[in-house]
């Protein structure tokens, strides 16, 4: 983001920049912005799914160890060569699954919204910064347009 010598964010200051886009565009570009932090959301949730599956599987070769020790020698052993280990997907483990998604699926929809934001002049998020500047009260407390000096 490139901000003004003075250090404001442009998006947040009415002129010539935002006279010569067009609203509509700038709804749409918006729309796939907000379709975009959607797939990012649902990236998030891989992650999530990655991480917990490994934990589980963690888990469950403690619940094995502890079921050979309990004398149930037949339960873990099946356990650990039926299930420890074993894929979620067919020859995926979850970690595929996210590199396969990013591949695949992510990696084109960031690219493609970040080629449609140069309709919007290449500034992110021009439709929620026109929001900010007709909703804000001006001169209101927790209304600034940017945040103040960073207190030393």
């Amino acid at each position: 983001m490139t901000h003004t010598p003075d250090g404001a964010d442009p998006r947040l200051v009415d002129g010539p920049w935002r006279d010569g886009l067009d609203d509509r565009t700038v709804v749409a570009v918006g729309a796939l912005t907000e379709a975009l932090e959607t797939v990012e959301v649902a990236r998030g949730h891989l992650y999530a799914f990655h991480q917990i599956t490994g934990s589980a599987d963690f888990k469950l070769e403690h619940a094995i160890r502890l079921l050979a020790e309990a004398g149930h020698q037949g339960l873990a052993e099946r356990l650990s060569r039926e299930l420890l280990g074993r894929n979620v997907l067919p020859g995926r483990w979850t970690f595929q699954v996210i590199e396969d998604y990013e591949d695949t699926y992510y990696s084109v929809f960031r690219d493609l919204e970040r080629e449609a934001r140069e309709l919007t002049r290449g500034l992110p998020h021009v439709y929620e910064a026109d929001l900010k500047r007709t909703r804000r009260s001006r001169g209101e407390p927790g209304h600034e347009a940017s945040p103040g000096p960073s207190p030393r």
